[in-house]
């Protein structure tokens, strides 16, 4: 008996500490100084089609784009202001080239015209700052740098600021939680919100990326790290009638819409549980539009579908040529 006894003192013993293991609370927020330098990958390819039927010019229908952004996005922090809930970080941004002929590809890839090819001579930066109600403010600089870097740098702060959306006392594994978010850019459509559902859905192994001189992306050289891995899954809302919805600045220019939007995403984020930094994350959407725009008494209609799918990539990456002897 005496014998038996033993294994299950050393199970009771051991039994608090792991439930107080499992029921550990993770917070995410990166732990940044003044003078702390990060550097990220961002890549971000989007389609959009529009069809258009109307009799009449329509400057304020959509174009038609394809974008495929590639960035190598160097972060420094300026300074690091802490709150009662989450800190305010004040930090500037450069996109950064690596020697002549050197592109950053992805797996689909084709080789590039290197003479097409967009290298900003001047260094231009662009400051902000992320408040602690997770808001990218204070921008200056944005509309200086070439539309694809702008594209990617708005990829990059939505995927890095995730961490200020998160609950401010922290998440366990396997924990859900729900939020909304208006629609951040001007559409045709009134009352466009996104409901996202989230999921902590485990802690995995992963690691920073480093960049070889081809461009090539592989996992650095340093140590592994352990990452929360966060999936959120998000439903494009329209809170106004399809009969009238009409945006407040289209009724300012005598316009009425009519019509309908919907759309779909899906984000999953590898965030550090060692230095609350991303380490990886990746985020695919898909959006539709079918609206009518007309003058206030009906005439001048202009009808318009728009189908827009995107892919972003976002990673931390450590070591590349530009900082290596």
């Amino acid at each position: 008996m005496r014998r038996n006894l033993l294994p299950i003192i050393v199970l009771l013993h051991f039994a608090p500490a792991t439930l107080c293991a499992a029921d550990r609370r993770a917070r995410f927020l990166p732990q940044l100084q003044p003078g702390q330098i990060i550097t990220y990958l961002i890549r971000f390819q989007s389609d959009k089609t529009v069809k258009t039927e109307s009799r009449v010019v329509a400057p304020m229908v959509p174009n038609a784009a394809q974008i495929d952004a590639h960035g190598l996005l160097r972060i420094e922090i300026l300074d690091v202001q802490q709150t009662a809930t989450r800190p305010a970080i004040h930090a500037r941004g450069q996109f950064l080239t690596l020697d002549t002929g050197v592109w950053i590809k992805g797996p689909k890839d084709k080789k590039p015209n290197w003479d097409k090819e967009r290298v900003d001579p001047n260094g231009k930066t662009i400051e902000f700052t992320i408040s602690p109600d997770g808001s990218a403010n204070e921008v200056k600089g944005l509309d200086s740098l070439f539309p694809e870097q702008q594209q990617a740098w708005q990829q990059w702060v939505a995927r890095f600021a995730l961490a200020w959306a998160l609950p401010p006392d922290g998440m366990k594994s396997g924990e859900k939680w729900k939020s909304e978010q208006a629609e951040p850019s001007s559409t045709p459509i009134a009352g466009l919100q996104w409901a996202r559902d989230s999921i902590y859905v485990r802690d995995e192994p992963c690691q920073a990326s480093q960049l070889s001189l081809m461009g090539d992306v592989s996992p650095s050289s340093g140590p592994t790290d352990t990452c929360a891995v966060l999936l959120t899954t998000a439903k494009l809302k329209q809170n106004s009638s399809s009969k009238d919805a009409t945006p407040q600045d289209f009724k300012l220019h005598e316009l009425r819409t009519t019509g309908t939007a919907k759309g779909t995403n899906e984000i999953i984020t590898y965030v550090s549980l060692k230095s609350g930094l991303v380490v990886r994350a990746t985020e695919d959407a898909i959006q539709f539009m079918d609206v009518v725009v007309a003058q206030a008494d009906g005439s001048n209609r202009v009808h318009f579908n728009v189908d827009a799918k995107s892919h972003a990539e976002v990673l931390l990456v450590t070591e590349t040529p530009l900082n290596q002897p």
